[in-house]
């Protein structure tokens, strides 16, 4: 398996700090993104949107270009930080389907995308997978003539099963799942069976570990916070064997969102420790 690395693990040097954050020691361009997971000698990158300076196809033609310079695998990562809520945004899905030309311009094929967050999470969740794949439906005849997949992310807001019952509804291989480890810890859903139960059906990763916070809330999103792969309460090495075993071929994206306390400010040693276990793990697969 290839491993690659996502750029929201440096959303603090892209300029998104949390409350509880301290700011960055120095700012970050996507060129300066690409040129670190270079010297980290990965496969791959996962580019959010979010952070990329122009949406422009004249400028994303230019970035496929140092993509392919690079020679990195490649993820168009849409939906940060509401996505679709839900399904109650008809903005957040033309915004979804307009990028599928974005993700073809890179030369990406597969674009994360992202049904909810944390807050919807904690509301009923029938109507919203009722909403959601309604919208897939619809997205899905779109990227069919894009040739692009769309990979749909645990984004805190559904389990496994429930992603499954998504799947099976809309019913296209247009539409997989960005299967992220650490937040199905965070809905208190075992990585473990959610990679038996969805391995079939994953286009692409989050490989985040993670670590409870003390004295803080339970409730809160990052009680889980993430730590370099390995370093976690995640049986990252058994995961990735089920996916592997399941046919995933993708990269494995190293992801880090709140970095937990112990292990200061420094998320780029987070991220380097992170790639140097993931080439271990992918090299003895079996």
């Amino acid at each position: 398996m290839k491993v690659g690395i996502d750029s929201y693990c440096y959303h603090r040097f892209f300029g998104e700090v949390y409350p509880e954050q301290p700011p960055p020691p120095r700012q970050m361009s996507v060129e300066d993104f690409l040129a670190r997971a270079q010297e980290l000698g990965v496969d791959g990158v996962s580019l959010e949107s979010c952070f990329l300076p122009s949406l422009d196809l004249g400028y994303l033609r230019e970035l496929k270009a140092a993509l392919d310079e690079y020679g990195f695998e490649r993820v168009y990562a849409w939906g940060h930080p509401d996505g679709l809520q839900g399904g109650r945004s008809e903005e957040g899905l033309r915004d979804m389907i307009a990028s599928l030309a974005r993700a073809e311009a890179i030369g990406a094929r597969v674009m994360r995308v992202v049904g909810g967050t944390w807050a919807e999470g904690r509301e009923a969740h029938a109507p919203q997978l009722q909403r959601l794949a309604r919208m897939f439906r619809q997205a899905t005849e779109v990227a069919k003539d894009h040739d692009v997949r769309m990979a749909v992310e645990n984004h805190n807001d559904f389990t496994a099963d429930e992603l499954l019952r998504l799947l099976e509804t809309v019913n296209s291989p247009y539409l997989g799942i960005n299967f992220d480890t650490g937040n199905f810890v965070r809905l208190l859903d075992d990585p473990v069976e959610a990679a038996r139960t969805l391995g079939q059906y994953v286009y692409a990763t989050h490989i985040k570990d993670v670590w409870p916070q003390k004295r803080v809330s339970p409730r809160a999103w990052y009680f889980f916070s993430s730590a370099p792969v390995g370093q976690g309460l995640i049986d990252i090495a058994r995961v990735i064997q089920i996916l592997n075993d399941a046919g995933y071929a993708g990269m494995l994206t190293v992801e880090i969102d709140f970095l937990h306390p112990d292990y200061g400010d420094d998320e780029d040693a987070a991220v380097a420790d992170s790639v140097r276990t993931l080439r271990r793990i992918a090299s003895s697969l079996i």
